[in-house]
């Protein structure tokens, strides 16, 4: 099995896998080392080392036609698990799809050199994004489970309807921001409503106001784009 670029003519192949006869040999030796670096085995390894180098040993075996990516993570997480002695909440999955590229480029270069140094500092630096990801989104939800709290009973269900479409975006945010007109096509509202909804929501302190004229926009006041100085509640016209 080879991962392959460019033309039909002039192939770049930026992997190739063991040949398929010696999978189960490759698989059997995996699965030993494995075991035998674990927090009770023969050779234990520190948490962070075993997680990087289980993942890219297999990785570069590549056992299988398709999911090798979502079981190296999976196999990642659990060597994090047993490292910390418990069940770990990290975003792994969602870090290595932001920095895909990275990550692609990581592994070619440590398969074709053999020199995991780098691939293993590469691999701690996402570990820590990760972990402080979760810890932001577990945060993030505390935050609007104590926002729904404080606003129980003060809203109307099209303002709740454009709160939970704000708290789904999650940490990163609505992206661009959510606008006066966005807010009346999910709420189902005209314009003069919407403009009194939130201008309601912002004097309530459910969402901050940032821009002006049509460049208004509305963020929940927990999320990492609403850093920006309120421009007072105003005439929402975007």
């Amino acid at each position: 099995m080879q991962i392959v670029s460019g033309r039909l003519d002039r192939p770049r192949v930026h992997f190739e896998a063991p040949p398929s006869s010696k999978i189960h040999e490759e698989m059997a030796r995996f699965c030993d080392w494995f075991n035998a670096t674990s927090p009770v085995g023969k050779t234990p390894l520190p948490a962070l080392m075993r997680a990087g180098l289980a993942h890219l040993y297999f990785e570069s075996i590549h056992p299988f036609e398709d999911g090798n990516g979502r079981l190296g993570r999976a196999i990642s997480e659990k060597a994090l698990a047993q490292g910390i002695g418990q069940p770990s909440l990290t975003a792994l999955s969602l870090m290595i799809h932001r920095r895909r590229e990275q990550y692609y480029a990581q592994l070619e270069a440590a398969n074709k050199t053999l020199d995991v140094g780098r691939w293993l500092e590469w691999f701690a630096d996402l570990v820590i994004a990760a972990q402080s990801h979760t810890l932001e989104g577990l945060d993030f939800s505390l935050a609007n489970t104590r926002l729904w709290d404080r606003l129980r009973g003060q809203l109307n269900p099209r303002q709740e309807k454009a709160l939970f479409r704000l708290m789904r975006a999650g940490i990163d945010g609505f992206v661009g921001g959510l606008s006066a007109s966005q807010y009346m096509a999910l709420a189902g509202a005209p314009a003069a409503t919407a403009r009194r909804d939130l201008g309601h929501l912002v004097e309530l302190g459910a969402l901050r106001r940032t821009g002006q004229l049509k460049g208004t926009r509305y963020w929940l006041p927990h999320t990492l784009n609403a850093d920006a100085t309120d421009a007072g509640v105003g005439d929402p016209e975007s």
